[in-house]
């Protein structure tokens, strides 16, 4: 299990970030530095994950070693990866890095930003969060996860979201290919008022990975 660690500066990019709301969710979070450095700016900033069931030294070594282990990852695959957004291998590495420090200490001196949850039930009330960012869970492991359960965590991101939820990639992880479902999903939804749209982002990594899905209530 990979407790990844992402930086606030590649969540800008990947979700196409200006401005931030008064208040954000990022779910599924892992060890990502963007909610300490949200919060940092003034937002009303929550990640959920959950990882953060384990305690403090496990989640801390598994952060840690989760790094370098990603790095593998990519390495074996090397094909299915561009590099024009990091510039180097080293780049990146350092960006996680610097994400699971600010992520570790944060924890630490704020747990209460980090609630151990998992789709498709969070708690928190409907309407929650002004913005709600998933990153790498939905579409990317649609292989493990069928179209009912993100049908059912597509709308309960929905539920706890007072405007907008954005949802990075569109992909399956690996080769990068399109999820089967994802227009049937997208139709279900437009059944409950739930509008949507597809936006490039100024972000790809893995090949072709350069979209988002925007919805909307």
């Amino acid at each position: 299990m990979l407790v990844t660690s992402r930086s606030y500066v590649e969540y800008k990019a990947m979700f196409d970030l200006s401005e931030l709301p008064a208040s954000v969710l990022d779910c599924s979070a892992g060890g990502s530095g963007f909610v300490a450095e949200a919060a940092a700016r003034g937002v009303d900033a929550v990640a959920v994950d959950p990882a953060y069931e384990l305690p403090a030294a496990e989640l801390t070594d598994m952060v840690r070693h989760s790094v370098p282990a990603a790095a593998g990852i990519v390495d074996e695959h090397a094909d299915h990866f561009v590099w024009h957004w990091y510039g180097s291998p080293e780049r990146k590495h350092e960006l996680r890095l610097e994400a699971a420090d600010r992520f570790l200490t944060d924890l630490a001196e704020s747990p209460e930003r980090y609630v151990a949850a998992s789709l498709p039930e969070l708690p928190f009330e409907d309407g929650r969060f002004d913005l709600v960012l998933c990153s790498h869970l939905l579409f990317t492991w649609a292989d493990h996860f069928g179209r009912d359960w993100h049908l059912a965590a597509l709308r309960e991101l929905v539920r706890v979201s007072r405007a907008e939820v954005r949802v990075f990639p569109l992909v399956l992880q690996g080769a990068g290919e399109p999820v089967p479902f994802l227009p049937e999903v997208l139709e279900r939804l437009a059944k409950n008022d739930v509008r949507h749209e597809i936006r490039k982002v100024p972000y790809e990594f893995q090949r072709g990975a350069n979209e988002m899905l925007v919805l909307h209530r």
